[in-house]
């Protein structure tokens, strides 16, 4: 019973240290230049850049959706299915509501501009995003619907008391694996928000 319970320990050990390296790998990707704006505990109002995204709409829940994106993704930014080189990995991984259900981007590197892009194949589509003032909420934890609309309910009573106004809907931010202990995740939700309710907001 000793050597099983050492045994089990030994394996809780090894998938904390495969989880840390996998959140250091994580933090070690590109992420949006975004400029905060007012930052208050795990919240924040950031003016974010222009961005091009390769995209992807898939139905059914968000949970699945996001899954059935990711892989061919995946494939067109590794060059699995296309012709040229691949193209780097970036965090976080977005997903929002679409005209066909969900859907699902990977943000392009900052230096490529859409003209650097190949082409992408299948319903893979790259897209441009304007920069935009956006409202998040950070957290950790598992990815349940339950946590998400418990955040986005946060994010959207801290606005309101900021006096700041919504403009779209709920979007969420994965920046790690699925292999991830919980715990060590750093999950979003992310609110467009109204840019004349921020004059004067910036630096406060």
């Amino acid at each position: 019973m000793k050597a099983v319970v050492l045994g089990l320990g030994g394996l809780v050990v090894l998938a904390a240290a495969a989880s840390v390296v996998s959140s250091r790998a994580s933090a070690g990707l590109e992420t949006p230049a975004y400029e905060v704006l007012r930052a208050d505990g795990a919240f924040e109002l950031r003016r974010y850049p222009e961005m091009v995204v390769a995209s992807i709409d898939r139905t059914g829940s968000r949970g699945a959706a996001v899954q059935a994106g990711f892989s061919p993704l995946a494939r067109y930014i590794f060059a699995r299915d296309r012709a040229g080189p691949k193209i780097a990995m970036t965090a976080p991984v977005l997903q929002g509501p679409g005209e066909r259900g969900w859907t699902v981007s990977f943000i392009m590197p900052s230096a490529m501009a859409r003209e650097d892009l190949p082409l992408p194949n299948g319903d893979v589509r790259l897209e441009e995003v304007p920069a935009r003032l956006v409202a998040a909420v950070t957290f950790t934890g598992f990815w349940r619907d339950g946590s998400f609309d418990t955040q986005a309910e946060r994010l959207r009573a801290w606005l309101a008391a900021e006096g700041v106004s919504v403009t779209g809907a709920p979007e969420y931010g994965y920046y790690n694996d699925p292999f991830t202990l919980p715990f060590l995740r750093r999950n979003e939700v992310l609110l467009e928000v109204a840019g004349d309710d921020l004059a004067g907001r910036a630096g406060s």
